[in-house]
Parts: structure tokens; C-alpha cells; sequence
């Protein structure tokens, strides 16, 4: 099966942000690119809450997912949208960061929350609360495709690897990480990352990523690190797109999978023990 990966350089502008999406996806499934992952927030990369406000939608009128499932559909591809921010229904007004599975018929076959929130203070200048502007999801998330068991998580939840043994555990083959990570942590942790979610689960890690300099209108604009990747059951860097906006595609063989878990059978003989005294 071939798989693309989007790696984008959105805006704070969805309508603009779109058109881009679009266009990327119509050349990764006219290279013949079965499953397509964008990155994490498509339709909208912000720092201003009050312009989210003014910019975002609820599932049902976000005119994104509109949008990309109706091209999914035109295409006849799998498509994961990597998040869109949009509004809730929640009391204290806060977003949900929100991916999506999309079927080549257009329906929402899956649709995952990000459950850890990226509260950090990376350096004295660059510091982040996304749990003030988003609520957490609680629930982690699988679904069955015709090419394998797809596990959604989003960004941060990177760093949390008991997520992603649960998701092995319940038979995924593939986790997909889209993200929107910082330069600095992304260069000291990004790659390292991901090839430890992969040979520790024995899963195809796919990760498409935001990358560079997001032009913003309101707020301050944030910088990404990029590099898109795809990551082998056995930890092997199949694909890195750098620092370029655009598609990078590679060929998936499931049979990786269980070739990987044969060689090391870590989820088949885990060993449990009492905690520390």
C-alpha cells in the first residue's frame, strides 16, 4: 500500500489553510497514494484564542472536514485528517483538538481527542498551556481499514508510550502522530521518538508534521520543526521530509508487522510486578 504523508506550513486562516490541504492530497492520490495523513491542527495554527474564536467551528459546521471528506470521497482514498481545532460545546469555551479517520466513501469512520494537553516551558522565551484553550480527550481510539488496525493519537501524546502499548495490545498496526512539535524539543526528541514507539510496539509509526513559520494575522506566531516521518515495525527512518512543504510517500507492507513481533514478542510476554518500595 502506498502511503503519503502531508507536511504542511498552515496559517491562522482556514479558508487558505484549505486550499493548500487540498491541493497536496489531489497530488498524493494522483501519485497513487492510497492512505493520506495530514498534520495536526490543519484547518488552523494559532496562538490567539480570541481569534480561534472568531475563526473555528463546531464538528458539524467546520467547513474543513466538509471539505476533506467530500475530496476523500472524489478520490476514493483513506484519508487521515491529522486534527482539526474546533469548537465545543464545554462551559468554559475551551476547543478539541480533534483527528479524524475518513473513509474513501466519506464517512467518519474514527475520530480521536488528544488526551495530554502540551503545558510545558520549553525555554525562557517559548512556553505553552494548551490545556487552558483545549479540553482533553479521555478515550484512546483504534479502527479497522482493509490494510490494518489504524491507532490515532496526536502530538504530544508521543511522549506517553503507555498509550501506545495499549493501542499494540489492542491489535493496532499502524500509529498515526500527527503533529505541530516545537524546533527545540523537535530536534533534541522528534526521531528519537518515534523509532522508540515503533520497535517498543512493533507498529508502522506514521507522523506527518506542520513545518516552519506560521504566518499569523492576530498573537504571535509560532514556529514548527517538520520532518514528516515513517517509521518501520523495526525502528527504521522509511521516509523523512525535512523542512520543505509537501508529500512524502513510501510503500507499507503489513507483513512488516508481524515479522517485527515474531523477532522481538515484547507485547506477547510482558511480566507483571509490584510497584517500587
Amino acid at each position: 500500500m502506498k502511503t503519503a504523508l502531508l507536511q504542511l506550513c498552515c496559517s491562522d486562516d482556514p479558508r487558505d489553510n484549505l486550499v493548500q490541504t487540498q491541493g497536496l492530497i489531489s497530488k498524493a492520490a494522483s501519485d497513487g497514494a492510497q492512505f493520506v495523513l495530514t498534520p495536526e491542527v490543519t484547518n488552523c495554527v494559532s496562538t490567539s484564542r480570541a481569534h480561534q474564536q472568531s475563526v473555528l467551528a463546531t464538528e458539524d459546521e467546520d467547513m474543513t472536514l466538509v471539505a476533506l471528506r467530500q475530496q476523500a470521497s472524489e478520490l476514493k482514498i483513506w484519508l487521515l485528517i491529522g486534527s482539526i481545532a474546533l469548537k465545543t460545546n464545554e462551559k468554559d469555551g475551551r476547543f478539541a483538538n480533534r483527528s479524524f479517520l475518513i473513509s474513501p466513501d466519506g464517512r467518519i469512520c474514527a475520530k480521536y481527542d488528544k488526551i495530554h494537553m502540551f503545558d510545558v516551558k520549553v525555554s525562557e522565551t517559548e512556553t505553552y498551556c494548551e490545556s487552558a484553550g483545549y479540553r482533553p480527550g479521555d478515550c484512546a481510539v483504534t479502527c479497522d481499514t482493509p490494510f490494518g488496525r489504524v491507532g490515532m493519537t496526536v502530538c504530544y501524546d508521543l511522549r506517553f508510550p503507555t498509550l501506545y502499548r495499549q493501542l499494540a495490545h489492542a491489535g493496532a498496526d499502524f500509529l498515526t502522530i500527527p503533529s505541530a512539535f516545537s524546533p527545540v524539543t523537535g530536534r533534541a526528541h522528534w526521531e528519537i521518538l518515534l523509532r522508540a514507539r515503533a520497535i517498543e510496539t512493533g507498529c508502522y509509526v506514521l507522523a506527518p508534521a506542520q513545518k516552519g513559520e506560521h504566518k499569523s494575522t492576530v498573537g504571535q506566531s509560532r514556529k514548527t520543526y517538520g520532518h514528516s516521518m515513517v517509521v518501520g515495525p523495526w525502528g527504521d527512518v522509511l521516509a523523512d521530509a525535512g523542512t520543505d512543504v509537501g508529500v512524502v510517500q513510501v510503500e507499507i507492507d503489513k507483513t512488516a508487522v508481524s515479522k517485527a513481533r515474531k523477532r522481538i514478542p515484547s507485547l506477547t510476554c510482558e511480566t507483571r510486578f509490584s510497584g517500587p518500595k
